[in-house]
């Protein structure tokens, strides 16, 4: 049997994830989580095969989330499932932990296929992904640090400086200390054209 755990703010996207790992006898939804933190709790009080996680949701949550959870239960299989563009987020997702990223436009059928392979110890990225895994021309983006990726990735949801330091933990001066190195990285001088960047780049949802 495969002990799932599904974490995802959003309840219907719960309801229906475990909806389809039921109709399977092989695979069991054995706890629920709505926020990074609630499932970093399960996490250290339960076992479980395979973490289902959602990249963006309140608390700790992307990145952070995928290395706290391996920490914690070094076994502990990871499947990120994101609206995110696969290209884009898979491969630091991997690198921080992971053993699978889908997006959510994924088939039922697919997904069921990928817990079973990453349960059985395998990986499992898309095609998409995997060519760019091995792309050698690098967009301007791939050279941030995760922790700066994360910033982007929040100042481009419409977060503030001082909600991003409280999900990140961190004091609004590092906070604006990352979005300047972003910037100066990125060759950019706003948040309206990371904004512009990020939607060329399919870094938005």
């Amino acid at each position: 049997m495969i002990f799932v755990l599904i974490a995802d703010d959003h309840k219907i996207v719960r309801d229906g994830l475990k909806r389809i790992l039921s109709a399977h006898g092989d695979m069991e939804v054995a706890a629920e989580a709505a926020s990074g933190d609630e499932a970093l709790a399960l996490v250290k009080a339960n076992d479980y095969d395979i973490a289902m996680i959602d990249m963006s949701m309140p608390g700790l949550a992307g990145l952070d989330l995928i290395k706290r959870l391996k920490i914690e239960k070094p076994k502990l299989k990871i499947l990120v499932l994101s609206m995110h563009g696969e290209l884009q987020y898979a491969a630091r997702a991997l690198k921080a932990g992971a053993s699978g990223y889908l997006n959510k436009d994924s088939a039922a059928e697919q997904l069921v296929g990928v817990v079973r392979k990453i349960a059985a110890g395998g990986m499992h990225v898309g095609d998409a992904a995997a060519a760019g895994l091995v792309a050698s021309d690098k967009a301007p983006h791939e050279s941030l640090s995760d922790r700066e990726f994360e910033v982007l990735r929040l100042l481009v949801e419409g977060r503030g400086p001082t909600e991003i330091g409280e999900q990140l933990h961190l004091s609004v001066k590092t906070v604006s200390t990352h979005k300047a190195r972003i910037l100066e990285k990125l060759g950019l001088s706003s948040t309206a054209e990371l904004v512009r960047y990020a939607l060329e780049h399919k870094l938005l949802q």
